[in-house]
């Protein structure tokens, strides 16, 4: 989809690039200048709606033209979100409790632009059969998903063999809800 506007994907996803870019558009990356820190309070299913805003309020002093895209994956198992592991034990442990239960994943997204702002999440409910210890330390070692919230990509290895059932969208699974992006960004086209 042709834009009037640069639109500025503020991610350094691979994921994210890959799904835009499949989906016609065309992008400039810039990394967002903010943390991914949240009030504790705050309930687990608006947290990914709450850093998509945040990020992209890091652009808001500085907007011209352009159009900004951010977005944030949470993974969430009874209530608990499970964030991007900091090593080995953590994502092998995180794997091992995903294994044979059913989570939601929620991507928060926001599109601002000087004019305008939205934002807007997708939920889905994703379960894995169980899993070896063998498979996740499998995965782990050879994908090391250090930089995947809940430890695991959907389009990898343990996506591949371990989830049996996906309800909602699977490329919101991978970290943007592209049907839910594209409808919005025709607003600007």
């Amino acid at each position: 989809m042709m834009l009037q506007r640069k639109l500025i994907l503020a991610s350094t996803s691979p994921r994210r690039q890959f799904l835009l870019r499949e989906a016609g558009f065309d992008f400039i990356i810039e990394k967002p200048d903010a943390d991914e820190c949240f009030p504790p309070e705050l309930p687990a299913s608006q947290v990914a709606r709450f850093l998509a805003l945040k990020k992209a309020e890091s652009f808001r002093a500085r907007i011209g033209n352009e159009i900004v895209l951010t977005a944030d994956t949470v993974v969430i198992l009874n209530n608990e979100i499970l964030n991007k592991p900091q090593n080995r034990s953590e994502a092998i442990s995180m794997l091992s409790r995903l294994s044979g239960k059913t989570h939601v994943v929620i991507t928060g997204v926001c599109i601002l632009s000087a004019e305008k702002e939205i934002t807007f999440d997708d939920a889905t409910e994703v379960t894995f059969a169980s899993l070896t210890s063998q498979e996740i330390a499998f995965y782990v070692d050879k994908y090391k998903p250090y930089d995947k919230a809940g430890s695991y990509g959907a389009q990898d290895f343990i996506g591949m063999v371990g989830i049996e059932r996906i309800n909602g969208s699977y490329f919101n699974v991978m970290g943007l809800p592209m049907h839910k992006v594209y409808r919005a960004l025709k607003d600007w086209a």
